[in-house]
């Protein structure tokens, strides 16, 4: 497993989304349901970020997404990941925008996830919902209404950790009675519980720290 933070981080960080990067048997199949968007802050900035990209390794993709004015790449495995545009809600939330979820009713899943991690709404619809920090900062994260339902294990997936000083079991209990199920994905005794939001997307409760 790689941990991908800022340098200089001190945990926690309101303002930071953490990325751990693991190893797993299971190669990409099918578009992932949940992927990263990437802030800008100019057209030379977009341009200059998809340029340094690609020669990171990252290559165009189609998933569908026509004429637009944000850029849809792919990482050296093939994980769908969007550079926007420059837009002014996302001028302050650092490199990572948002992370968006495919699903089939946004106002379920912004109901769950918004009680789940106490965020605000800043918009829901029936198309899509959007929430953030109740501290106002760091990224989003937004559910898209899209055609399809999950068939596969999620590549991409959000932990959640208690507050210091919280139990986890009593959080996973609070999690259950908001909708989340209890999912067997192989983990056997691990020091972590892996549950399903109400469309089946895994994620997993961390234990505090």
């Amino acid at each position: 497993m790689t941990n991908v933070v800022p340098v200089g981080l001190t945990y926690p960080d309101p303002t930071v989304l953490y990325i751990d990067v693991v190893a797993v048997p299971e190669p990409k199949t099918v578009k992932n349901r949940v992927h990263i968007d990437l802030a800008t802050t100019s057209a030379a900035h977009q341009a200059d970020l998809v340029a340094r990209l690609q020669e990171l390794g990252a290559t165009p993709v189609d998933v569908g997404q026509g004429d637009v004015p944000w850029t849809v790449l792919a990482d050296p495995e093939g994980n769908e990941f969007c550079v926007l545009e420059p837009r002014p809600v996302y001028r302050d939330t650092g490199p990572i925008a948002a992370v968006v979820v495919d699903c089939v009713n946004p106002r379920v899943m912004a109901r769950f996830w918004g009680e789940a991690m106490d965020w605000t709404s800043h918009e829901v619809t029936d198309d899509h919902a959007v929430l953030r920090s109740a501290k106002g900062v760091g990224p989003y994260l937004e559910f898209l209404r899209t055609p399809g339902v999950k068939t596969v294990k999620n590549r991409v997936h959000l932990d959640l950790r208690p507050y210091a000083g919280d139990d986890q079991a009593a959080e996973a209990d609070r999690l259950r009675t908001l909708g989340a199920t209890d999912i067997d994905l192989g983990q056997g005794d691990a020091p972590w519980t892996v549950l399903a939001d109400p469309e089946g997307n895994e994620f997993c409760v961390l234990t505090p720290r």
